[in-house]
C-alpha cells in the first residue's frame, strides 16, 4: 500500500483519537499494538476513577468481545496486555455482535465492555468501542476524558500495578447463550416462525453463529449465505452494505424474507419477499406504527436522523406520531430517544434501537421486530414494509484527502443558499469514521434533484481534489 493511501486512511484520525463511533482506522497503521495498549490502560483508568467518583463499588472485570477481522488477535491481546497491567481482570468472549456485547456487560455486571470492530468497513480496518457498566455507549464528554488520559504519557507509564495487583484474563466461550435467550425474550410468546422461511446473510461476521441459531430455535426454515468467515472476507460484496446477493437468493428460494447483517450486527438491511431492498426509513415508518398500534411506543415519539426522509416524516405525523431528529451516529439517536422519551429509533442506514432491550443499535432485534410485525399483519412482507412512497432523494459520497471546515471552501455558502431556494432538504458534513463527504440531497422533482446533484458533487470534486 502506497504512502498516500495510507495517509488518507490515517486522516480522520489525524488530530482526534474518537470518531462517531468510537475509535476507527487501518490495523497496522493508524491502529496498532502500542496504540491499543496506550487507549486500553488510558480507558482502564477512566472507568475506575468513574467508579471512584460515583462512589460504585468496582467488580474490576473488564468485558472484551470482537467481530471476525484476523487484526482482531493483534487488537484483543494488546488490550488483554493493557488492562490487566493496570489491575483489571477481562473477560474475552470471542467473536460477538456489538449489540451482545453491550448486553452482557450489564448482565455480567462488568465495570465495561470493549467491543474490537470496525463494522461495515472492508477487512483491513478495525475500530474499538466502548461501553459502561450499563452496556450504553461513551458520550463525548467520556471519550474526550479517556482522550486526555491517552495523551498524558506520563499517567500511563506511572500506572502500572505490581504483584498481586496485576489482573487476570480468561475466555469464556459459552456466553453466548445469555445473549440468545435475550433475543428471543423480545419475541412475543404467542408467536412462532414455524412454516416462514428466511433468508440470513451473515456477512462473514460475527453474527455468524449466533444468528442461524436465534431463528432456528424459534422455528424458521433458515437459509444461511456467507457464513464462513475467513479473517479477510468481512464485508466482502456481502451483508447490509451489499445486499444484492441476499436478493438473488431470496428469490431463488422463495423465501418469505431476508435479512442482511453488517461485521458486527448491529446494522439490518431487509429484503422483502419479491427481492426488493426495503429502505431504512420505510423499516423504521413501519416498525414505529406497529408499535404505536399495539400500544408499545412511548409518548408516541420516534427519533430518526436528518437522512431521513421527509415523506417518513409525514407518514407518522398522518398517525399522531411525533418524529424527532438527531445528528447522524446511533449514540445520538439513542441520547434524543432518553432526552424525549421515546423506546424507539433508528437510522436510515439500518442501525435501529428498541430501548427497551437494547442501548444500542441491534441487527437481529431489529429483525425479531420485523417479523412480529409481519405475523401481526397477516401480510406477505412487500406489502407490511411498504406503508408510503419515498421523495426522491439521493446519497453522495466522495472520497477526499482533506477535511477543511464547511463554511471555509470558498462558494459553499452560495452553492447552499441555491440548494435550500430551490426547495430541496439537504444534510452536507464529513463522514466521522472515513474518509469521505457525505452528501444528501432531498427533493420532490427528480430532474432538478438529478441535475443539482451533478452540480453540487462537481463543486466539492473540484474544491477538495
Amino acid at each position: 500500500m502506497g504512502a498516500a493511501t495510507k495517509n488518507k486512511r490515517q486522516l480522520a484520525h489525524a488530530t482526534k483519537v474518537f470518531g462517531t463511533d468510537g475509535v476507527r482506522g487501518e490495523a497496522g497503521s493508524h491502529i496498532t499494538p502500542a496504540f491499543c495498549i496506550e487507549l486500553g490502560i488510558a480507558a482502564g483508568l477512566y472507568f475506575r476513577a468513574l467508579a471512584h467518583k460515583n462512589k460504585i463499588p468496582l467488580t474490576n472485570k473488564i468485558l472484551l468481545g470482537k467481530d471476525t477481522r484476523r487484526s482482531g488477535y493483534m487488537i484483543e491481546n494488546a488490550l488483554v496486555s493493557a488492562l490487566t497491567s493496570v489491575g483489571y481482570d477481562v473477560i474475552q468472549v470471542g467473536p460477538m455482535p456489538t449489540p451482545a456485547v453491550a448486553f452482557l456487560t450489564a448482565d455480567m455486571r462488568c465495570d465495561a465492555g470493549i467491543m474490537i470492530s470496525a463494522s461495515h468497513n472492508p477487512f483491513e480496518d478495525n475500530g474499538i468501542k466502548f461501553f459502561d457498566r450499563y452496556g450504553y455507549k461513551l458520550d463525548e464528554e467520556a471519550e474526550s476524558q479517556i482522550e486526555q488520559i491517552y495523551l498524558s504519557k506520563q499517567m500511563l507509564a506511572s500506572s502500572y500495578k505490581t504483584g498481586r495487583e496485576i489482573g487476570s484474563s480468561k475466555r469464556i466461550d459459552d456466553v453466548v447463550g445469555r445473549y440468545i435467550v435475550h433475543i428471543k425474550n423480545s419475541f412475543p410468546k404467542e408467536l412462532t416462525l414455524q412454516g416462514l422461511r428466511i433468508v440470513l446473510d451473515c456477512a462473514n461476521g460475527a453474527a455468524y453463529k449466533v444468528a442461524p441459531t436465534i431463528f432456528k430455535e424459534l422455528g424458521a426454515d433458515v437459509v444461511v449465505i456467507n457464513d464462513e468467515p475467513s479473517g479477510f472476507n468481512i464485508n466482502e460484496q456481502c451483508g447490509a452494505m451489499h445486499p444484492q446477493d441476499l436478493a438473488n437468493e431470496v428469490v431463488k428460494y422463495r423465501a418469505d424474507i431476508g435479512f442482511a447483517l453488517d461485521g458486527d450486527a448491529d446494522r439490518l438491511v431487509v429484503v422483502d419477499d419479491k427481492g426488493n431492498v426495503v429502505n431504512g426509513d420505510m423499516l423504521i415508518g413501519a416498525l414505529g406504527a406497529y408499535l404505536e398500534s399495539i400500544g408499545e411506543l412511548k409518548n408516541n415519539t420516534i427519533v430518526a436522523t436528518q437522512m431521513s426522509n421527509l415523506a417518513l416524516e409525514e407518514f407518522l405525523n398522518a398517525r399522531k406520531i411525533r418524529l424527532v431528529r438527531c445528528n447522524v451516529g446511533d449514540k445520538y439517536v439513542f441520547d434524543a430517544m432518553k432526552q424525549h422519551k421515546s423506546n424507539f429509533g433508528g437510522e436510515q442506514s439500518g442501525h435501529i434501537i428498541f430501548s427497551d432491550y437494547s442501548a444500542t443499535g441491534d441487527g437481529l432485534m431489529s429483525a425479531i421486530a420485523v417479523m412480529a410485525l409481519i405475523l401481526r399483519s397477516r401480510k406477505k412482507s412487500h406489502i407490511a414494509l411498504h406503508p408510503f412512497e419515498l421523495y426522491p432523494q439521493k446519497l453522495i459520497n466522495l472520497n477526499i484527502t482533506t477535511k477543511p471546515p464547511l463554511d471555509s471552501i470558498k462558494g459553499y455558502k452560495e452553492m447552499y443558499k441555491r440548494i435550500v431556494d430551490s426547495g430541496m432538504r439537504t444534510l452536507i458534513r464529513y463522514s466521522g469514521t472515513e474518509n469521505k463527504l457525505r452528501i444528501l440531497l432531498e427533493g420532490k422533482d427528480i430532474t432538478t434533484l438529478s441535475s443539482m446533484c451533478e452540480e453540487v458533487e462537481d463543486f466539492f470534486r473540484a474544491a477538495l481534489g
